[in-house]
């Protein structure tokens, strides 16, 4: 069951980067979305999704390597004693 929510946690973000590449196609071709008025707004909107789809799906797949040591030493978090976060 965690993974069957796992993927659908990672699919939807997949499917708003997706709507968002075909928006972004659709206005280099001419064409209009209904609820869109212009198409500079359509290709606005498709890049605002697109971004955060790949955001959402490049931070988890980060946590994810991050949590089993699979990463960089440049991308591992630093972990800072209590007394000197405020420094």
């Amino acid at each position: 069951m965690q993974r069957i929510l796992a993927l659908i946690v990672l699919l939807i973000p997949g499917i708003i980067a997706g709507v968002g590449i075909k928006f972004m196609r659709d206005m280099f071709f001419g064409v209009l979305h209904s609820p869109i008025p212009s198409l500079m707004l359509q290709f606005i909107i498709g890049l605002i999704f697109f971004l955060a789809g790949l955001s959402f799906i490049g931070g988890f797949i980060l946590y994810r390597d991050r949590k089993r040591n699979k990463v960089q030493e440049k991308f591992q978090k630093e972990s800072s004693p209590i007394g000197e976060q405020n420094k």
